[in-house]
């Protein structure tokens, strides 16, 4: 059985405006940062997408503030945990949080309850990367192509893993399944990617919809096969991978991003300066390396402040309408 590799071993107008209104003029001054630590809470477990980026990201932003930056793993609850203790932390510029997809777009669609407003309990500051969701089988399955699934999915019963319910991989593949009237296929949710992916190489499922970022080796070993990925283009390191799109499902875009927050009412120069800094950070060598191997890229441009929360604004609308057409809940 194939070890997934561990990532650290190798990674608006007016809906906008409440989040842009929290940070606040009335500011310490642009002295800031004047003290160490700055913290960076990364809301999932040591070794994962956010933790990867987090750690990435902690020495060019400690060089651009120039005080420490330190990563703080702070998991649970899908996290939840995490992404709600930053909510409630002082808004002095020395807490962050790595915003991720996962929390503030699919959980907040589909979790009965959260504990925090994703949009406005947060000062939002910047979008660092995504990563999309690929259809994959093992690289010995009899389904070889798209079409081959297709087929399949509609004469017998044919299984996709997800990390969980409410997942952006349940997601998709529901709207997979409905779009395309694949009457067999059923979703066979696990807790987490790793289990699903266990499950996937024993020969218990057939598929399994995953974000691209850890099986970038296996896709390139012959280990998994993407059949087809939710970015609007193909990949240029998988030339062979179509897109859903392409495929004719123009709905099945999907990507699961890595952003950057303070808590609501970072004052207005802390708010400035951090967005002016990140597109910078996430031109470093290293992070562009390192993301790249992983096709876990930024945008270019980086979307700062407005531009972020517009987006995540879209998504968590659409997200909700998915939820709802699908009868997709996540326990809370």
């Amino acid at each position: 059985m194939m070890q997934r590799r561990h990532l650290l071993g190798a990674t608006a107008g007016l809906l906008a405006a409440p989040a842009i209104a929290s940070a606040q003029s009335g500011a310490p001054s642009s002295t800031w940062p004047t003290r160490a630590p700055i913290r960076l809470v990364a809301q999932f477990p040591p070794g994962g997408l956010v933790d990867t980026v987090t750690r990435l990201v902690a020495p060019p932003l400690s060089a651009a503030l120039g005080q420490n930056v330190v990563v703080e793993n702070r998991a649970g609850a899908g996290g939840v945990i995490g992404t709600d203790y930053v909510a409630k932390q002082p808004a002095d510029g020395y807490t962050f949080l790595m915003t991720h997809a996962s929390v503030m777009v699919y959980s907040a669609a589909t979790l009965p309850r959260l504990p925090f407003d994703p949009i406005n309990d947060f000062t939002h500051l910047a979008l660092l990367v995504e990563a999309s969701s690929v259809l994959l089988v093992k690289g010995d399955s009899p389904i070889r192509t798209f079409a081959d699934y297709l087929q399949a999915a509609r004469t017998r019963p044919t299984r996709y893993g997800s990390s969980g319910i409410g997942s952006a991989p349940h997601m998709l593949g529901a709207m997979l399944a409905g779009t395309a009237n694949l009457t067999q296929l059923d979703h066979a949710p696990y807790a987490g990617s790793a289990p699903a992916m266990r499950d996937l190489l024993g020969g218990h499922i057939e598929s399994l919809i995953d974000p691209i970022t850890t099986n970038v080796e296996a896709m390139n070993n012959g280990t998994l096969r993407a059949l087809a990925i939710s970015t609007p283009q193909r990949l240029p390191a998988f030339p062979n991978v179509p897109t859903f799109v392409e495929l004719g499902f123009p709905s099945l875009v999907q990507t699961q991003w890595v952003g950057i927050s303070a808590p609501k009412g970072l004052p207005q120069p802390i708010a400035e300066r951090m967005m002016r800094e990140m597109p910078g950070v996430m031109r470093n060598p290293a992070i562009v390396t390192r993301t790249t191997e992983l096709q876990t890229l930024p945008r270019n441009p980086v979307p700062t402040g407005p531009a972020f929360v517009e987006i995540m604004t879209s998504e968590l609308a659409t997200a909700r309408q998915v939820a709802q057409r699908y009868n997709i809940t996540a326990a809370s």
